[in-house]
């Protein structure tokens, strides 16, 4: 498989206990297959997670960050990320700002983004996405 950098939304449903996400995951990690989250995606599920004083949810996010590699942001993706902003733009679409960041980690990076949230990702040209949530 494709390394991979995995968006908050479907943090959110691995650790709700989502199965097809689940299944995903753990399969990704069990074949030794590179799986990557943004700084960003970190910093949003630690917000919340503080917000809620979910302590033993933020025990478990610990834990799972452990095993997987959080990219930093740096000045080649904070410029790639306000190319794809500024293209966003000028056609009238625009994403949140911690989306284009997470959207230009994994275009720097050349990883596949996994999120649910496919048709705000889907405008962007250079990203390659998947979506591990069932829809159907």
């Amino acid at each position: 498989m494709k390394a991979a950098i995995v968006d908050t939304d479907t943090i959110s449903y691995f650790f709700r206990g989502n199965a097809d996400v689940v299944s995903k995951i753990d399969k990704y990690l069990l074949d030794g297959d590179p799986l990557h989250l943004s700084v960003v995606t970190y910093y949003e599920i630690l917000s919340r997670l503080y917000f809620k004083y979910a302590k033993n949810q933020l025990i478990r996010f610990a834990r799972f960050v452990e095993i997987i590699q959080v990219l930093p942001l740096t000045t080649e993706i904070a410029t790639v990320s306000a190319k794809i902003y500024s293209d966003l733009r000028a056609t009238g679409q625009t994403l949140g700002h911690n989306d284009v960041l997470i959207a230009g980690t994994a275009v720097v990076h050349g990883l596949t983004l996994i999120t649910n949230n496919t048709r705000h990702f889907s405008r962007i040209a250079k990203l390659d996405i998947d979506n591990w949530v069932a829809t159907g």
